[in-house]
């Protein structure tokens, strides 16, 4: 019986140690912001990445969040709200997608841009409309696809939208619409500013490819 307990505890320590993320497990990167391994976290921040390995992202910690490490409390409420916008709008993934590529547009956020047009031209968008985005240029769009253009771009570049184009964002997606594609630029707002502040860096062999709008 000692000898079965004493393997059974063995066996548990080990499926745990298999379980804690190592130094290598993270593969953070960044610029400004020194990639942190995993023996370097707060336990505030090993439970962020905890939070993230765990939710609907696969456990990838590309992006801004080993920014958000930084201030973990503040991290954990930023990719909450990032799993709801991403997973969980009432808009389709493509209108979705299409919306995190114009903030990021906004924000010439290379590495933002670089991994939304793969999720975008996954989800369906037409590849025609994200060369025009990045080009500068309106492009050539369907009615839902045209109802979040005219939305997002007039709330970023006027900080307002008109009555038009609130009504037709409105007829196209309700309310609630809506308010999930206010919900999901603020957050890509948030993410762009963190990528940019800390010159976060595409993958090797990647170029940038968007210029800053005139």
């Amino acid at each position: 019986m000692r000898h079965m307990l004493l393997c059974a505890i063995i066996l548990l320590a080990g499926i745990a140690m298999a379980e804690t993320p190592t130094n290598s497990d993270l593969h953070l990167r960044g610029d400004r912001f020194k990639p942190l391994t995993y023996d370097q976290l707060t336990p505030e921040q090993r439970t962020l990445v905890d939070q993230i390995s765990s939710g609907p992202r696969g456990g990838s910690l590309d992006g801004p969040f080993n920014v958000y490490l930084r201030s973990p409390e503040l991290g954990d409420a930023a990719q909450r709200l990032g799993a709801q916008v991403r997973y969980h709008s009432s808009l389709p993934r493509r209108l979705n997608e299409f919306a995190i590529l114009i903030t990021g547009r906004y924000w010439n956020a290379q590495y933002e841009w670089y991994a939304h047009k793969q999720f975008a031209l996954q989800a369906g968008l037409n590849p025609a409309i994200i060369d025009a985005l990045a080009a500068g240029k309106k492009p050539t769009m369907q009615k839902d696809e045209e109802a979040v253009y005219n939305f997002c771009t007039e709330m970023l570049q006027t900080k307002q939208v008109s009555d038009a184009t609130f009504q037709a964002a409105k007829d196209q997606f309700g309310e609630r619409g809506i308010v999930d594609m206010i919900g999901l630029m603020g957050y890509y707002n948030l993410v762009s500013m963190a990528l940019n502040a800390d010159r976060y860096p595409l993958p090797d062999g990647a170029k940038p490819e968007l210029t800053p709008l005139k």
